[in-house]
């Protein structure tokens, strides 16, 4: 395989809601980190983590909204609940890896755009780790669906 291809296990996904989900057959696959302006604007994130796979290979549970955020790229979102979900560009579909169920494998082989990252980033995974106050996570009901 070329460009950073690998052999992915067929994986799914989907919105918060569950309004929307998604499943990627077995096959090739590449993740990748965007650090590009579109993709920080349309993920409100300082990057976005994406898997590319043939558009071909998705089936879909649920009907994505879409906009198309230039003349060559569409983001599809749930129109629900707001999650963005995928890039999607030509013949293929790069979904953000928040959307995939727990335990896909993601194993980021290149970062794009790189011209566009924020400076902070190489020092982020330098600062202190911290968990979650159990006492916020006791007071909050979330609305999302439930987890694969």
């Amino acid at each position: 395989m070329d460009r950073g291809f690998t052999d992915h296990p067929a994986f799914t996904g989907g919105c918060q809601c569950g309004a929307v989900r998604y499943r990627v057959t077995a096959g090739p696959a590449k993740d990748c980190v965007c650090h590009c302006r579109m993709c920080q604007r349309a993920t409100g994130n300082a990057f976005a983590p994406l898997v590319e796979v043939q558009a071909d290979r998705v089936t879909w549970q649920g009907t994505p909204a879409e906009w198309a955020s230039s003349t060559v790229a569409w983001r599809g979102f749930c129109a629900t609940c707001g999650t963005p979900l995928y890039y999607r560009s030509g013949e293929t579909i790069e979904f953000m890896a928040g959307t995939l169920a727990p335990g896909t494998p993601f194993d980021p082989v290149c970062n794009t755009s790189v011209e566009s990252r924020v400076g902070w980033l190489g020092t982020l995974t330098h600062g202190p780790s911290t968990i979650t106050d159990p006492a916020l996570v006791a007071g909050v009901r979330s609305y999302q669906a439930p987890e694969e």
